[in-house]
């Protein structure tokens, strides 16, 4: 490997810890974390913090802890980076993006105005995008827009 990959490699990886250790925060907040399974606000089958893929049973504190975790870490902040490669020296952008990702999904993120302002550049248009994703099941939801304001203060840090 090239110094130049391991560099990049030491740099996306700080990014990645960064990123998570404040996105995690964020996430837990608006997310809660329930021990039993129970339907969200639109009817999907959710458990622990927001979790929709996995068997739905009770959890204890520290799997639900473990899981999340790990889906940020291996699911949804690579899905963010290949959505945006750019956010990998971003921590505030970057963790904003990975708990906007966690509730509406990867591919959503990959075709959102948010993912295609932050890839022209416009960091602060990108960070204003997140005023987009305020529905669900078809109406606004109060939940929704107080996240995403807070998602997009957590974003517009060191613009």
């Amino acid at each position: 490997m090239s110094n130049l990959k391991i560099a990049a490699t030491a740099i996306s990886g700080a990014g990645l810890t960064a990123a998570l250790l404040i996105a995690t925060p964020v996430i837990q907040k608006w997310e809660g974390t329930r021990l039993d399974p129970y339907k969200d606000i639109v009817g999907i089958n959710t458990v622990c913090t927001g979790e929709t893929r996995v068997t739905m049973r009770r959890y204890t504190p520290g799997e639900c802890a473990a899981m999340l975790r790990r889906t940020l870490e291996l699911d949804y902040a690579p899905a963010v980076l290949k959505a945006v490669p750019a956010l990998g020296d971003r921590p505030n952008q970057f963790a904003a993006a990975i708990s906007l990702t966690y509730n509406i999904g990867e591919v959503a993120f990959a075709r959102s105005t948010v993912a295609r302002r932050f890839n022209a550049g416009d960091w602060r248009g990108g960070c204003d995008a997140f005023r987009m994703w305020v529905n669900a099941g078809g109406r606004r939801i109060q939940g929704l827009v107080n996240r995403r304001e807070d998602e997009r203060r957590l974003c517009l840090k060191g613009l």
